[in-house]
């Protein structure tokens, strides 16, 4: 059986993606691998044995062509009302919560937000699937 590890992103500044993380979703650097022309930071928390890792390709300085293929990256948290707050006391500018109910029962509640290089990432509300 797979089992599901990381996440790769890339990104330009690699002091600004990980305090991002950081404050957004209490991403600690769990490793750093410096290499002459590239840098992974692995970024992880408590919560769950995935990380994200990002990927800071050296020299680069023109912003990532994210195409129509990225979707998103997905976090839970218990209390979305409360992180919305916080993510808006934070400034990192999330959109409104949405309730999706397609035929009147709440499947989840939500909200976006972007990180530094435009990577969207969904914040849900932890319930039914989404634990």
């Amino acid at each position: 059986m797979a089992k599901a590890i990381h996440s790769m992103i890339r990104v330009l500044d690699e002091a600004r993606s990980v305090d991002f993380y950081r404050h957004a979703f209490g991403l600690e650097v769990a490793q750093r691998l410096d290499f002459e022309k590239f840098t992974l930071v692995y970024l992880a928390n408590a919560e769950s044995p995935f990380e994200l890792e990002l990927t800071i390709n050296k020299g680069r300085t023109e912003p990532y062509d994210l195409g129509d293929g990225y979707g998103h990256i997905a976090f839970t948290v218990t209390d979305l009302e409360a992180e919305h707050a916080r993510f808006t006391a934070e400034g990192l500018n999330p959109r409104k919560i949405v309730e999706f109910a397609p035929d009147g029962e709440v499947i989840a509640k939500f909200f976006f937000v972007a990180d530094p290089d435009g990577y969207e990432i969904e914040v849900l509300e932890r319930a039914g699937r989404y634990q």
